[in-house]
């Protein structure tokens, strides 16, 4: 088949957490926040809870991203078609992007020069006008470097970026920036900086550039953490002369500065008194004199402070004129699992803490930065998990606060290393290097709007365990949802799903309420699970222990019921869960370990019929390369399977459960014969072991409609293989070289008389490639012919090496079906869900 047909791409979700370093995540004046999610910079919407697009670009982990225009200067924005998004990674690389409002279309505008020989740690900007502004990016080496860009008033012109002057601090971080305009001066700004050390350092310069050291300002006791100016505040006369500085830092201290414009360089004078030691330094910028002094010290946090933020400006009303002035009200988020809101009193002038969040998050570690909205309804934390925490004041009153938990994207932060679908696709399941296990499920809309997207949420974590985790398989076949993980252990671990997650499950769209019968919830007794002290093993909570403690022996024996106390609140859930619920009450119970490999798990997978489930483990001989059979319910270990010398990477059944594919580290491939006897017992008989490739074989693939199979390696080659009458197996076609090593390769069925399919390619560069495979077998033997389906663009692959691909299974009536779904997941810490149509 050598026509290209159409063959169309639609993204349905992607699910990623946030890089966990502190200046990652930026709220802009578009309404979206932008985060670094390993080597892509993310974009989610606050409002849907979903990530919209990954921009591919960044070759290193993508330490901070700031929006031009941030939610500071939203109210500068009103009429633009176009925004830009900056990024900075480890490498010291900068790139800029364009938003264009109108069709949501992103493009990558430019990389800067390279300026930053170490990693960029924080970048900030201050907007001039609609289309001009100036931005610092500072790096781990104490270098600061201070740029000047100007938007395209028309289309066909293009950004310009020009540098305007570089600072050497110091050889120590500088690790916060914030820049701002001195008061009454237009085209003199000032620049804090802070750091690895305890003083906020103050620059100033001139729009052309030209920055020099003017002041300290010293109070601080540990590093500098976070730094913001305000804008001009415009509500009295007397405060358009000055603006303020707000600073926080590692000694859980937050201070308020006073940058005040005390007169002409000539006629001030300053007398030396008592009181001048108090008020603070002075500078001279042009022909200003200023002064700074503290206005503040705020005391309430019980750990660092990482960031500290200004309310961005506001509209009001004074006398009959709409102004925009900056509210006195300061956003801070500290490791102590809290973010609060301070402002002053009215009537005594003193800062006190209104509003304080987060403090249930017993799962977050810690808030690495707070954000406001533009509009200052919302407030964003990301925190030591790869997550994000969002509230909203839903009050309608002006005088009252009532700050609502909402709902947030929410992902793996760490490499996905394997990805599968439930049963009946009705859920996806992912394990990470980030120790867990993720649910991911689309939920119905509670407006009952069928047209418009479904929207997909992690709907349980069933497994938080004390290793990283390498691979996964559901087990197939009736009864109840289970599925076997492998980690960085030596053992392969059940898991059963829980009452509470069955329940949950008729809320999505995918499980229908015929999916899940009652008789089925009525035969599980386990509502959920705890996690044990040193995370490792979940312990089941059943359904009469968790209304009524539990008593002993006339409660004498009151230390052996620590074990069984129930810590989590497994519950039904009717709509997506928080953060908090997703790390303590969605765990599911561990129902076996498989003890028997010698070295850490790498590969497992389960046959069609739910009988049995094979695992290999890491090998560098031919004794741990053993493939191992463990028969479903009694967990017995049926078969150990000897072909390889090195590592078995991936283990795959055929559609009829008679044959066991491996692939390995070795450049080999074997198929295993599969038998069951009369009694029940299995038999295994090598049929075949082929030196495939020249490299590692990273992954295998079956045809739904026959024994033919396809493999793919580093030497970026995919090959097909069948396997004849005569048990032969022979080489029908190889796909023509590819750019990259491939890594992930999936085979589907189109249409069962044509023997037609489609296999999907995911490569280590992070794209991925659709090919349709014709299959004609004959008297002479088995042919096949491929043609290029479809290229997904970059915006829409992942940004490093695609680990698994998999269709969602598809029931026999469907098979002719136009539309498929594939899911993806990679080292980029992303789970993809693609829809195509046929």
């Amino acid at each position: 088949m050598s026509e290209n047909t159409e063959v169309e791409a639609k993204r349905v979700f992607i699910g990623a957490g946030c890089n966990r370093v502190v200046n990652n995540v930026s709220w802009g004046a578009s309404g979206l926040v932008s985060f670094g999610a390993q080597n892509a910079v993310a974009v989610f919407c606050p409002k849907t809870a979903q990530i919209l697009t990954t921009l591919p670009g960044h070759k290193a982990s993508v330490n901070c991203t700031h929006w031009l225009p941030s939610s500071k200067f939203a109210f500068k924005a009103k009429h633009l078609d176009q925004h830009y998004l900056l990024s900075g990674d480890t490498d010291g690389i900068i790139i800029l992007w364009e938003l264009s409002t109108a069709n949501n279309n992103w493009r990558h505008v430019l990389q800067l020069p390279r300026s930053h020989k170490k990693g960029v740690t924080c970048i900030t900007a201050y907007m001039v006008s609609e289309t001009d502004a100036m931005f610092a990016s500072a790096s781990s080496d104490g270098v600061v470097n201070v740029w000047d860009v100007s938007f395209p008033s028309q289309s066909s012109e293009e950004c310009k970026v020009l540098c305007l002057d570089s600072i050497c601090v110091d050889s120590k971080a500088i690790v916060t920036l914030s820049l701002a305009e001195l008061p009454n001066n237009p085209g003199r700004f000032v620049l804090a900086l802070g750091g690895l050390d305890n003083k906020i350092k103050l620059y100033c310069g001139e729009r052309t550039g030209k920055f020099t050291s003017v002041c300290e300002l010293k109070g601080h006791t540990d590093w500098i953490r976070s730094l913001d100016f305000s804008l001009p505040l415009h509500s009295t006369e007397e405060t358009t002369n000055s603006i303020m500085l707000v600073s926080s830092s590692q000694d859980k201290v937050i201070r308020i500065w006073k940058l005040v414009l005390v007169g002409d360089v000539g006629s001030w004078q300053r007398e030396i008194t008592l009181a001048s030691y108090i008020e603070g330094p002075v500078f001279i910028s042009g022909t200003f004199t200023y002064q700074i002094s503290v206005e503040s010290v705020l005391i309430g946090h019980e750990d660092w402070v990482y960031s500290v933020e200004w309310q961005p400006p506001v509209i009001d009303s004074i006398d009959g004129q709409l102004i925009n002035h900056q509210p006195l009200s300061i956003l801070s988020a500290s490791m102590d699992k809290t973010m609060m809101i301070w402002r002053p009193e009215k009537n005594t002038g003193v800062w006190v803490n209104v509003v304080c969040v987060g403090e249930l998050s017993h799962c977050a570690l810690g808030f690495y930065g707070g954000h406001w909205s533009p509009d200052g309804v919302s407030i964003l934390a990301h925190g030591y998990g790869g997550s994000f925490h969002l509230w909203r004041n839903v009050s309608s009153c002006k005088e009252s606060e009532n700050w609502q938990m909402q709902k947030v994207p929410s992902g793996h932060f760490a490499a996905v290393t394997d990805i599968t679908w439930a049963r009946t696709g009705e859920y996806l399941l992912s394990v990470s290097h980030d120790q867990t296990t993720r649910v991911f499920s689309s939920w119905k809309s509670n407006e009952g709007n069928e047209a418009e997207d479904e929207h997909w949420h992690e709907l349980a974590r069933p497994q938080v365990h004390g290793h990283d985790i390498n691979c996964v398989a559901m087990v197939q076949g009736k009864g109840n949802h289970r599925f076997v993980s492998g980690a960085e252990e030596k053992v392969v671990r059940v898991f059963e799903a829980p009452l509470s997650f069955l329940k949950t499950l008729n809320h999505t769209c995918a499980g229908g309420e015929g999916s899940f019968p009652e008789d089925l919830q009525a035969d599980v007794q386990v509502l959920g699970a705890n996690m044990s002290a040193l995370g490792l093993s979940q312990k089941p909570i059943y359904l009469n222990s968790s209304s009524q403690p539990l008593e002993r022996n006339g409660g004498g024996e009151g230390l052996d019921t620590f074990e069984t106390v129930p810590e989590a609140a497994p519950a039904e859930l009717k709509e997506p869960p928080i953060e908090d619920q997703l790390a303590f009450h969605t765990l599911w119970p561990e129902s076996h370990k498989l003890y028997g490999h010698g070295n850490e798990l790498f590969s497992l997978c389960c046959d069609h019929n739910g009988s049995l489930v094979a695992s290999s483990c890491k090998a560098q001989s031919a004794s741990m390369a053993e493939i191992w059979l463990w028969e479903v319910g009694t967990w017995k270990a049926v078969g150990r399977l000897q072909s390889h010398s090195l590592t078995v990477t991936h283990l795959e059944f055929s559609y009829d459960d008679t044959l066991l594919l491996s692939v390995s580290r070795d450049r080999h491939f074997s198929v295993f014969s599969i038998q069951r006897t009369d009694n029940g017992e299995v038999s295994h008989k090598l049929m075949a072991k082929v030196e495939a490739h020249k490299r590692i074989i990273w992954a295998c693939s079956w045809n739904p409609f026959g024994h033919q199979f396809a493999t793919s390696s580093r030497d970026k080659t995919v090959k097909i293989w069948s396997i004849e009458k005569d048990a032969r197996v022979k080489q029908v076609l190889a796909l023509p070289q590819f750019g990259s090593s491939v890594t992930a390769v999936a085979w589907t069925g189109l249409d069962h008389k044509e023997k037609s399919g489609c296999i999907a390619i995911g490569m280590e560069s992070g794209l991925i490639e659709l090919w349709n495979i014709k299959i004609r077998e004959t008297e002479e033997g088995t042919t096949a012919t491929a043609a290029l389906a479809l290229r997904l663009e970059p915006f829409m692959c992942h940004v490093s090496a695609v680990n698994r691909l998999a269709w969602r299974p598809t029931e026999k009536s469907e098979i002719n079906q136009s539309l498929l779904r594939l899911t993806s997941c990679g080292d980029d810490n992303c789970v993809r869900v693609f829809d195509f149509k046929f």
